[in-house]
């Protein structure tokens, strides 16, 4: 069984207020073990990060504008993720956004469900612990997952948290 854990940053919130990905990572997990296989890129949004969001994820403008558009990386994603099962915290928020970029390509190229299925670790925590906090935060605390690294939101570091939990909330 093939798992891809994946988290995204974004510039925004909304993709109708035209928001895009502006860092994917992504690591593979087969039969429940972490494989060393990863995909972790910084994509150049062609737009202006919102405040808010830069205050989660401290990426810059500056810092994405010499980064890969999401075109130049939209193939390696496809491959990384095809016939996998994706794990993802609030999975709705992260599959609006690939679906966004993937619209955007020149030709059909689908939706992530049309290339992998995908599993919201946020829904799994909320049917487990009903009534709780199930932030990815508060789930290191209830699984004693070490977050100190995160001081900001980053797409591969929270991956790696988010594998660590996903494993031991579904073990």
């Amino acid at each position: 069984m093939r798992q891809i854990v994946l988290e995204t940053e974004t510039t925004g919130l909304e993709t109708r207020d035209g928001h895009r990905i502006i860092e994917i990572g992504a690591l593979e997990l087969v039969d429940r073990q972490l494989t060393g296989r990863q995909f972790h890129s910084y994509i150049n949004p062609e737009r202006e990060i919102d405040d808010g969001a830069f205050e989660v994820h401290g990426i810059s403008s500056e810092f994405l504008a010499d980064k890969p558009k999401f075109a130049e990386v939209a193939d390696e994603v496809i491959e990384f993720l095809s016939g996998a099962e994706l794990i993802i915290h609030n999975a709705p928020f992260d599959v609006a956004f690939l679906d966004h970029e993937l619209r955007r390509l020149p030709g059909n190229r689908g939706r992530i469900a049309d290339i992998c299925t995908v599993t919201d670790s946020l829904a799994l925590a909320r049917h487990k612990h009903p009534g709780q906090k199930n932030s990815l935060d508060a789930l290191c605390r209830r699984y004693q997952v070490d977050n100190s690294a995160r001081t900001l939101h980053g797409a591969l570091l929270d991956a790696e948290i988010l594998a660590d939990v996903f494993l031991l909330m579904t073990g």
